[in-house]
């Protein structure tokens, strides 16, 4: 990456992690993949109860294999037959596992989801929560936050499931109700309650949708 570039991301990245803090949350910045393991695997003690929601970031820093592979009880929910069960599971789990669909500059988290176990999971339940963000998902605030999670993460992430949806087709968002809709529940993470239970690993790249 071009060094002005990973300049300018740094700094943003600063005040990034600063607007978090003024809301309860903690935040890391992370020049590479490997930095965000070694972070993340530091904040996740071993033996403890780790699920996630559908985060692509969590897995292209490799931080899956890293706990499968590790003195961790991980729940992987995609190889579970009963997926109420192990979505159920992360209500009460150690540590929770996803990305943002948006951030702003100054640390609102922005996610939109279709079942809500994920936005449930990172509003109330689990002790932990963990986020992997690529410093491509922060945006100036929050209507251009909106923005990016209505017309790139959700057709993206309709398109990755197949899903009929007008977005699928177009690219962008329509405002749809159509059945296969995953724009169900919006949340909006502007404080936390809980001091130390949100912790978000911005990373130097390019991550997730």
């Amino acid at each position: 990456m071009n060094e002005n570039i990973l300049k300018r991301n740094e700094l943003l990245a600063q005040k990034v992690i600063k607007g978090l803090a003024s809301r309860n949350m903690t935040g890391y910045y992370c020049a590479t993949r490997q930095d965000a393991l070694e972070k993340a695997l530091s904040l996740i003690p071993e033996g403890s109860n780790v699920t996630m929601g559908g985060g692509m970031s969590v897995h292209e820093i490799g931080l899956v294999e890293a706990l499968k592979a590790g003195n961790y009880n991980f729940l992987d929910r995609d190889e579970c037959e009963d997926k109420r069960k192990a979505m159920l599971f992360a209500y009460d789990a150690d540590v929770f596992l996803s990305s943002t669909n948006a951030i702003t500059e100054d640390g609102v988290l922005i996610n939109i989801d279709g079942n809500a176990n994920r936005v449930s999971a990172i509003a109330q339940g689990p002790k932990k929560v963990v986020m992997i963000v690529g410093m491509n998902k922060v945006c100036s605030d929050v209507d251009g936050a909106l923005k990016r999670a209505r017309n790139v993460a959700a057709p993206i992430n309709s398109q990755r499931f197949g899903l009929n949806t007008p977005c699928t087709k177009t690219g962008a968002c329509m405002d749809c109700k159509s059945p296969d809709t995953i724009c169900c529940q919006f949340l909006i993470t502007r404080f936390s309650r809980h001091k130390d239970r949100i912790h978000i690993i911005l990373v130097n790249e390019n991550l997730g949708f």
